[in-house]
């Protein structure tokens, strides 16, 4: 797969590690769809990468709605042919004990941090296995899903999910030579984590190794690298991304 060109699809690609994905695969000679469900901020991301010399379009969506995954993906190909590259980077969460949350509570989450994943997956896959040049899908998971978190209950338990989504689905397309894996982004300086105490995110940084929370780049760069075209027999892997403070054995 020659991936210089290639049309990369990018979900919450808005804001955060999404619009620093879409930024950096744009700066690497990629198309880019980026896709939200806030308008305005994923337009903001198209001007960015158009500003900088890169190519891209802006698509809203709302990925736990799956008919319209499937009209957005018709406007996606008709406009620009099927994607070579997909990042399921989308996600949502609030911190909440378990025994405080509500079935309309894990019903969202479980929504849009796995099942959304699952339908845009299937949506441009199609278009992908039936172009015969294999391809590329990086799922944007979390550190919660592989060691748990506080609070993050069924976050943890859906990112847990796309994990064990990622290797069961790179098994299936290896055939068509399209590698599948994951990132695991460990505490991350984005939106998401701003409404959370500053006690905390200043706790976090001094019991992580490197001394730092991570920045929405660090995510991008390992993105970068499981799309590239040097990686392509690296697949159903889970690539950590947190500056040591979980290490995978």
């Amino acid at each position: 797969m020659d991936s210089s060109g290639t049309l990369a699809v990018v979900t919450g690609a808005g804001s955060g590690m999404g619009r620093a994905i879409a930024l950096g695969l744009a700066a690497a000679g990629r198309r880019v769809a980026a896709l939200d469900i806030n308008t305005e901020t994923v337009k903001e991301t198209v001007e960015m990468v158009t500003r900088d010399g890169g190519e891209a379009a802006a698509f809203q969506l709302d990925i736990a709605d799956a008919e319209a995954v499937s009209a957005v993906r018709d406007d996606v190909v008709a406009q620009h042919g099927p994607a070579g590259i997909l990042v399921n980077n989308a996600g949502w969460e609030e911190i909440h004990p378990f025994m405080d949350t509500t079935t309309d509570f894990r019903v969202k989450s479980l929504s849009i941090n796995l099942l959304g994943a699952m339908s845009v997956s299937q949506a441009f896959l199609e278009g992908m296995i039936s172009a015969g040049n294999g391809g590329r899908v990086v799922n944007i998971s979390s550190d919660a899903g592989r060691v748990g978190s506080s609070g993050e209950v069924v976050y943890s338990g859906a990112k847990g999910g796309l994990i064990g989504f990622t290797k069961a689905l790179a098994r299936e397309m290896a055939r068509y030579q399209i590698s599948v894996n994951c990132v695991c982004p460990g505490p991350t300086d984005t939106a998401m984590l701003a409404g959370a105490p500053k006690k905390l995110t200043d706790s976090l940084a001094r019991v992580i190794p490197m001394g730092r929370l991570a920045q929405p780049e660090d995510i991008m760069h390992a993105v970068r690298f499981f799309v590239s075209d040097e990686t392509s027999y690296i697949t159903g892997q889970t690539l950590s991304v947190s500056g040591g403070l979980t290490m995978a054995g």
